[in-house]
């Protein structure tokens, strides 16, 4: 991820594309760009029966200008900086405020590309990448543009990053997190999007390395055996829920101060609520009995339960078989003695 400022001051978020991707939709625009180079050198080619020799090389130089510069000029000024090999690979080219770009700067891409590519190999490129914090290539750098990836990964599509793990819901609404700043917070949250994305012996680590961290600053401390992926997931899905519950009594008590009701729809007025369903029944003759106790709030899970399952937006990968699992049952309380 990289911050991109638009034309506006508007600071975004933007996925800038990698090098495997970006090596991927020049082979495939190299593949296109063969293919139609052989068609347009044969028709030339052609010209040579009817045409003298001259002719037929002027033609061929033609061709290939046309082909090697003008197909990634064209393409990208047509298409809003999209060829037929970022098209399939879902990379496209804007420039460093965001816009689309333009004619002029996808020119001077596609004549450092012929530079960069067809005369030193892609050295000059790939040099250039790996000094570049955004992966810019000359071409990039000499036309202010920038390549972003255009589709979310598979893994974004399965909602918020951070879900209440069932069994650990518990021992999250216990939790004392008044101490987890927004830095780390931030942290976990940007670990738990790029979970997938990392190698295992880096994923372990960092998720160990953060996990310790968060665990140092909440209480109580989480259950034995948790994976810290787990752990991130349900302390970063309680911090959500109580800010939307902070959020839903501030915009209640500000209601009420207007003299508004604090739910519904603007004008809506709770019914009425006569006095004898508010006094209740009269009270009975004799002894009162108290009633069984209400279930408790927050129970551990079963035994024989799987104790910690990962969030359900995981949706690749060991826990593909464990999702969604729902809670197990709170255990029974035992019946109340008679007579009492």
């Amino acid at each position: 991820m990289a911050e991109l400022v638009t034309g506006e001051a508007v600071a975004l978020d933007i996925r800038v594309a990698r090098l495997a991707s970006r090596g991927c939709a020049f082979l495939l625009d190299l593949i296109f760009q063969g293919v139609a180079l052989y068609i347009v050198l044969y028709l030339t080619a052609m010209t040579s029966l009817v045409a003298d020799e001259a002719w037929t090389v002027g033609l061929s130089l033609l061709a290939m200008v046309a082909v090697l510069v003008g197909y990634p000029c064209l393409f990208e000024t047509l298409l809003r900086g999209r060829t037929l090999g970022k098209m399939a690979v879902g990379l496209r080219v804007v420039g460093d405020d965001g816009g689309p770009v333009r004619f002029r700067q996808a020119l001077v891409r596609a004549l450092a590309g012929f530079i960069e590519f067809w005369t030193f190999y892609g050295s000059p490129a790939l040099i250039t990448s790996f000094c570049n914090r955004r992966g810019k290539r000359l071409g990039d750098l000499f036309a202010g543009t920038i390549v972003i990836q255009e589709r979310a990964p598979a893994s974004a599509l399965f909602g918020p990053v951070a879900v209440m793990p069932p069994q650990l819901a518990w021992w999250a609404r216990t939790l004392e997190i008044s101490m987890l700043s927004d830095e780390l917070a931030m942290t976990a949250r940007q670990y738990l999007s790029r979970f997938w994305e990392l190698l295992p012996e880096v994923r372990d680590s960092l998720g160990v390395r953060i996990a310790a961290q968060v665990v140092e600053v909440i209480s109580p401390p989480p259950p034995p055996g948790v994976r810290p992926e787990i752990l991130l997931s349900a302390v970063l899905a309680e911090r959500r829920h109580r800010e939307e519950v902070r959020l839903a009594e501030r915009w209640a008590r500000r209601m009420r101060r207007l003299g508004l009701p604090a739910w519904g729809p603007p004008g809506s007025a709770p019914a009425p609520v006569p006095a004898m369903a508010m006094a209740g029944p009269p009270a009975a003759a004799g002894p009162v009995r108290p009633g069984p106790p209400p279930p408790p709030r927050f129970s551990a899970p079963a035994p024989g339960q799987p104790q910690f399952l990962p969030p359900p937006n995981y949706g690749a990968g060991p826990y593909q078989n464990v999702l969604n699992t729902p809670p197990p049952p709170p255990p029974q309380q035992p019946p109340y003695p008679p007579g009492r």
